[in-house]
């Protein structure tokens, strides 16, 4: 009696899906992940020479992005047919992330569920701009909630207004706290000043211009002037999402980067224009304060997002990303130079 091996997957449908997961965001767009491919797997690390030391000293930034890689990785590859499980630090190199290991299955009805998200990948955006409409309705959030719970990872919505007063205050005290911390305005001034062939970093086509701005503070980084024109309102009227989890270990972390992919790629899929935010979060004492005042939790904030209606229905330009080949591990022979469409 002989039993067939698990059919594997086309290696160009595998470098396509990994090519795929590059389109993840990630903090200043640094990009912070490498990849290993082999016959029955993906191996994902985190790239220790782009963790933002001053920004993201305990590198929760840097692993909540790599997460947010790993959940479009699965996402491309639910599309692809390919049926995998991911196992997550599985050794000692803690910089080894995840090891996703192709079944020879098709899909599971979850992962199936997911595939449908696999359109919004090249969609999806940072928008940077003032909403012009919360545009968040009550089955949407309950969506995007159900699907943040699948990773142990609580969405909070900041609908209160004595909440979203604090949070602004809480902006203000982070903002204060990163100016007076050296090294920080040098790593930001890097971050968003890149050479004219970079395929990483901030441009100045995704930051708004010099328009008017909404007369109510500002939630989130204040970047260097941009060159996106900005159509005048007189309030920013994004919906406030969070992303909290029980513990705040490095798999919490990673678990909420996954959380973080999918629900930015389902709010695309909804018409949603999406922004995350981490500024509040790098510092302990507004982190902390988050939490206790803000989203009335004992769970540990990871990242806010900002959700809602574009102000204009103009498609944002598309950031650079880095080539397939310079984001594989050294010793995989599948390595080709071609970059994905770019969005």
């Amino acid at each position: 009696m002989s039993s067939e091996a698990p059919a594997l997957p086309l290696p160009d449908t595998v470098r396509h899906a990994v090519a795929t997961a590059l389109l993840a965001p990630s903090v200043h767009n640094a990009q912070p992940w490498r990849w290993r491919i082999a016959a029955d797997r993906v191996e994902l690390y985190a790239d220790p020479d782009r963790r933002l030391p001053f920004t993201d000293p305990d590198r929760r930034d840097h692993l909540v992005s790599c997460g947010a890689a790993l959940a479009t990785l699965h996402v491309a590859l639910a599309a692809s047919g390919i049926g995998h499980r991911i196992e997550r630090f599985p050794g000692d190199d803690r910089d080894h992330l995840a090891t996703v290991r192709f079944t020879g299955r098709p899909p599971t009805a979850a992962d199936r569920t997911d595939a449908l998200l696999a359109p919004a990948i090249r969609r999806r955006r940072t928008d940077r701009r003032p909403f012009r409409d919360p545009g968040l309705a009550d089955h949407t959030r309950a969506a995007l909630r159900a699907r943040a719970a699948r990773y142990d990872v609580t969405l909070h919505t900041v609908t209160d207004a004595a909440a979203r007063n604090h949070l602004i205050e809480l902006e203000r005290e982070a903002a204060r706290e990163l100016r007076s911390r050296p090294g920080q305005a040098a790593e930001l001034l890097v971050w968003t000043h890149r050479y004219a062939d970079s395929r990483d970093g901030v441009r100045t086509g995704s930051i708004p211009a010099g328009a008017p701005r909404p007369r109510e503070p500002e939630i989130g980084v204040r970047f260097p002037a941009g060159s996106l024109p900005v159509p005048p309102l007189a309030a920013d009227r994004a919906t406030i999402l969070a992303l909290s989890t029980p513990a705040d270990d490095d798999p919490a972390r990673l678990a909420a980067g996954e959380a973080l992919g999918v629900v930015l790629l389902a709010a695309t899929r909804a018409g949603l224009g999406t922004c995350p935010l981490s500024r509040v979060l790098e510092t302990v004492s507004t982190r902390s304060a988050l939490a206790t005042r803000v989203l009335h939790t004992t769970d540990h904030p990871q990242l806010l997002i900002r959700v809602g209606r574009a102000p204009d229905d103009r498609e944002l330009p598309a950031t650079g990303r880095r080539r397939l080949a310079d984001v594989l591990l050294r010793g995989d022979r599948t390595a080709r130079r071609d970059p994905p469409r770019q969005r």
